[in-house]
Formats: C-alpha cells, structure tokens, sequence
C-alpha cells in the first residue's frame, strides 16, 4: 500500500432524473434483456475497467447494474455465464422476508400470531414462554433464543432455549429464520421452493431452489428480485405483494434495538446498527459510501442485492469472499461503493453542498500517522469539519489533523480559499 493515498471524493451517483416507467424483462429467461448503455449516464470506461479489475481481483463471478430497470452492466468472471446456478447465502433471507408477506396476504398465517401454531411444540422453553414468541419476531431477529449455542443454525428443541423475553432485544440468529421456512411450508402445505416458484416465480421469473435455507438461482433472478423489491411488490403492472403496510414494515426499521435492520432487510442512513455475531450497538452508518436509502439483502462471501429507490438502482453481486467471511455486512460493500461513486465521468455529487474543485488543496490521508493532511493550507482562509448532513463540528487549524474523536463514518470538508472560492469535499473516518 502506497504511504499516501490520495482522498478518493466519495461522490454519490447523480444520475438523470429517473423515469417514472420502469422497465420489467419478460418472464422467459431466454427472452432478451433492455439494456443501457453506459455513455448514456456518462460513465467514463476508465472507471469502469477499474471497477471491473476490482471486481475480478475481489473473486466476483457475476456483477450487474440495473437503471430503471435496464441492464447498464452485466459482468461475467472466469467460468460463470449467465446460465450459471449460485447460492445467495444470506441474501435469501431478505427473499424469505417477502414470501412470508404473500403468505400473510393470503390469509394463510398472520405475523403477530405465535410460532407455535405453526410449529407445534418447536423449543425447550414451557408453553408459556414459547407462546410468547410470534412470527414477527422471527423476521426481525428478536426472538429472544439463547444464541450462546455451539450451532446457531440448529433447529433442534434441545438448542432453543430462554435468553430475554421476544422484542426486547436482537441478535442475528439464523435457526428463527430458517423456521419461517417451516411455517411457511405447514401454512400453505407446499414446499418453500414450490411456494416460491408458483406464488413469486410465475408472475416474474424469479425462480430456483431453495436447500437447507438457502436459496440458488441464476445471477439474473437476483437482478429480478431486487427490480420487484425496487418497484414496491408490483411487477409490470401486476401488484404481487398488495400488502404495501407489510412492504413497508419490512424496509424499514423493525425493532429499536437495531435501526439497520428490517424484516430481514439490512438497511443504510440509520444512525446506529448491529453487527452479526455481536451485541453491541455502535453509532456508524451501514455503508457510508452508498446511497442513505439504500437497503440491502447481504450474504456470507459477498454475496449482495442492493436496491436504491431514490436512483431507480439495482446492483448484484455475487461470488467467493473478497476479503472478510461474514455472514451479512464486510468492508467490501463501503470498497465496492467507493468504487461505483468514481463511475461518472468529471461529475460532482448532486448534494448543493459539493462545489466544483479547485487547484488551491489538496487532501491525503497519511496512514503510517493515521492523520489526514492538507496542502496549499496556508492558502486557506477557513477550513471547517462538518457533519455528512452539514452541520458544523469543528474549524481546522492545521494542516494535519485526524477524526479520531468522532464516530466511524463519512463526513465533509469545507475549504475556503483566500478569495472565498470554495471546495467541498466527503472524507471517510475509517
């Protein structure tokens, strides 16, 4: 690694305005396609084969962007062609969280209603206390289980256990998640993958296998999964998911305990999360470098739906672990953001607060002194740290400082030189 390496602004997407007609892809598999071409939104080829070597480097096999739907990059590695099968790991989970919606649309289970119903007698807790656990906390990870368990995918009644009573706090735990499969399966007498094939798969494509709670399909599926989640449930005009109070409960913040996480939905802009595997909650966004709206399906080794409503976005990755095997979040979704920032050819942010650069500074980070530095600050006439919303924290006094007091996260440079031209800039506490 380079001593210095120079601030990347981290720029958010400032796409044209979207269109309010989205496109959906037919439901035959073998059908093509619309796609975009990425000179319509500007994006400099530069860009995109640094993003692609990136993505090769990192072990992606398939990577795509849609853009109101259209495909603008569709990215195969090695061996893997668009025919090819791979899991979603945990980013089925968020699939799963839409198939209970339908259920409950149906009629054929409600959310608020105990497991038990559905499961019969399913832990090692008296039926007092098992009652107390419904469905909807399966979805928001608060069932309250005793994750201190040598296996937490284990199903068993003997590794169910009392920990905290249901909705009073979280943990990502995946033996509740894996039996929303099972009460979805005694609500409807079909199997996860028949349920998802015909109440889901006819209407839109998404189709594939579901084995032993995870999911696996071809990369297009994901692209399609993450289109009808896009366009709230409804697809081509055909609404599926009509239930737009549960849609709604599902991309948003299900419990207080972890603001980033819905009904099996990771997502960004909130001010504090959970980690898997942790119980601490810290003050940090999900993603800094992405979209605040974005929301996510996010799987061990990578594999990643992002969907951003404000931009008409979907992006899919999958493939082998780039650097961290995590079950959900790792530092390659704020690497692979920074990236997708870089895309657009001599832009800034669409954020009023970002000004053309000048040639007055410029800013670098130093990591053997984990201080980031500025030149050309004895032209400055004012320097200020704000928030990434733009509130005031600080004036900078030198030409080296550091975030170290603040919490992990973007934030925003304010320089002004000595005739009051002025540069914003977005740089990472990381």
């Amino acid at each position: 690694m380079d001593k210095i390496k120079i601030l990347l602004v981290s720029l958010f997407f400032s796409f044209t305005a979207f269109s309010q007609n989205m496109y959906f892809p037919p439901i035959s598999h073998a059908a093509n396609w619309d796609t975009l071409s990425p000179k319509s939104l500007d994006w400099c080829e530069d860009s995109l084969n640094s993003l692609y070597n990136y993505l090769e480097q990192n072990n992606t096999k398939s990577f795509i962007v849609l853009k109101d739907g259209k495909i603008i990059i569709e990215k195969y590695f090695g061996a893997f062609n668009q025919d090819s099968f791979w899991f979603w790991a945990s980013a089925g989970k968020s699939l799963s969280a839409s198939l209970v919606g339908i259920a409950q649309q149906e009629g054929i289970l409600d959310i608020q209603e105990p497991s038990s119903k559905y499961l019969g007698k399913w832990t090692s807790m008296d039926t007092a206390q098992e009652g107390k656990i419904k469905i909807v906390h399966h979805l928001s990870m608060s069932t309250g289980l005793n994750y201190n368990v040598s296996n937490l995918d284990c199903k068993d009644p003997s590794c169910l256990t009392y920990l905290n009573e249901p909705g009073t706090a979280w943990y990502y735990h995946n033996a509740p998640y894996l039996l929303t499969h099972n009460i979805v399966e005694n609500a409807s007498s079909l199997s996860f993958t028949q349920f998802t094939n015909t109440k889901l798969g006819l209407k839109t494509g998404i189709t594939g296998l579901w084995s032993n709670g995870v999911f696996y399909s071809k990369a297009r599926v994901m692209a399609r999964f993450g289109l009808w989640i896009l366009n709230k449930g409804v697809w081509n005009n055909d609404t599926i998911l009509k239930d737009s109070t549960y849609f709604n409960q599902m991309v948003n913040s299900s419990q207080s305990m972890n603001p980033a996480y819905g009904y099996l939905w990771w997502l960004n802009g909130k001010d504090t999360l959970m980690l898997p595997g942790f119980t601490l909650r810290v003050k940090a966004k999900l993603i800094p470098n992405a979209p605040m709206d974005l929301i996510a399906a996010l799987g061990k080794y990578d594999q990643k739906i992002y969907v951003v409503p404000s931009q008409n976005l979907v992006v899919i990755r999958n493939g082998n672990e780039s650097s961290e095997v995590l079950p959900g979040p790792s530092g390659f979704d704020n690497a692979l953001w920074g990236k997708l920032n870089n895309l657009k050819c001599n832009t800034l942010s669409s954020n009023n607060l970002i000004k053309p650069l000048n040639q007055t500074f410029q800013v670098m980070f130093d990591i053997e002194t984990n201080q980031w530095r500025i030149s050309g600050f004895e032209n400055s006439s004012k320097i200020e740290l704000l928030s990434i919303d733009g509130k005031y924290l600080s004036e900078i006094t030198n030409e080296s400082f550091n975030l170290n007091p603040y919490p992990l996260g973007m934030y925003l440079l304010k320089l002004k030189d000595k005739n009051n031209n002025l540069t914003c800039l977005k740089i990472l506490n990381f």
